[in-house]
């Protein structure tokens, strides 16, 4: 009989907690990577899926999801409190967000390096006498790691017939920063007047970016204290929570309704403080000033 009502009570707390930590990542969601499109699809498909745009990201958002649902469970089991349980679920994937703060600057800073590293080849290939296609084209090889996939996809959509200046949009939004934007008005304002001067123009735009990762490395080093912050308080939280399922007394005085309503908004609260001091140690996102491309002039 006491098997089958723990049973029962894992089963309503993964139930609930299940339901709980949907919520959540349907109201917070995901950061997606600069420039990408966020996964398709509406509705529970699409919080399944999450943000990721490559499979390995999915199944580890999907991982995530269900270790949540399942520690979720085993916390309401263990202690009987089912907010303690909620923030559990809560806390699987809010450790690995918090803790990895900064890591998306540091990859933009990294894309935005190896865009103006593909520039300089870009104005090298452009110098032999190839047209720009042919010379986008020529560059699909010797493309940084980190915009590769981007050059990829660009060479590819040139050489299947999209206009020039529609490729280059999708390649700039893909990238989803104004330095890109700045390479991409020059290769678009050389299709419009034939320059002769396109290499000049990129050697200034490469060396623009050159600064640009310079500057935005030394503002990142500024913000080594509050992401310190962030992963201390997150450090402390986690501990704090296991030491309360490890000893139930320490969460005794919390086993009543009204308990459970304090623990609630303490929980919550100290999320927000979280979160709060994680997008404090957060640059704002850089102004684009290049459109999206227009679907209906994809191709010629």
């Amino acid at each position: 009989m006491r098997t089958n009502i723990e049973l029962i009570a894992l089963v309503s707390g993964a139930a609930c907690v299940a339901g709980l930590v949907l919520a959540v990542v349907a109201l917070v969601g995901t950061r997606r990577p600069p420039g990408r499109a966020p996964g398709a699809g509406p509705g529970l498909g699409r919080l399944w899926r999450g943000s990721g745009t490559t499979a390995r990201e999915q199944q580890a958002h999907q991982a995530l999801l269900i270790g949540a649902v399942v520690a979720g469970a085993l916390a309401f089991l263990l202690t009987g409190l089912p907010v303690v349980g909620l923030l559990v679920a809560v806390a699987v994937p809010g450790t690995p967000w918090l803790f990895s703060v900064g890591r998306a600057e540091q990859r933009a800073i990294a894309r935005i390096e190896a865009v103006g590293e593909w520039t300089r080849r870009l104005k090298d290939v452009s110098a032999t006498g190839q047209g720009l296609q042919q010379a986008i084209i020529g560059t699909v090889t010797t493309a940084p790691e980190e915009i590769q996939e981007e050059v990829r996809l660009l060479a590819a959509r040139l050489q299947a017939g999209w206009l020039a200046r529609s490729a280059l949009l999708a390649f700039a939004d893909e990238i989803g920063d104004p330095v890109c934007d700045q390479v991409v008005a020059a290769l678009i304002l050389h299709l419009t007047d034939r320059g002769e001067r396109l290499g000049d123009v990129l050697g200034s735009i490469a060396s623009a970016a050159a600064a640009e990762v310079a500057t935005r490395r030394e503002i990142e080093a500024k913000r080594t204290q509050p992401r310190f912050a962030v992963r201390f308080l997150t450090g402390m939280t986690l501990a704090t929570i296991a030491y309360g399922l490890l000893n139930r007394e320490y969460v005794q005085p919390y086993d009543t309704p009204f308990g459970q309503v304090v623990m609630a908004v303490l929980g919550a609260a100290f999320v927000a403080l979280l979160a709060w001091v994680r997008s404090m140690s957060q640059p704002p996102r850089p102004a684009r000033f290049l459109p999206a491309p227009d679907p209906s002039e994809v191709v010629a």
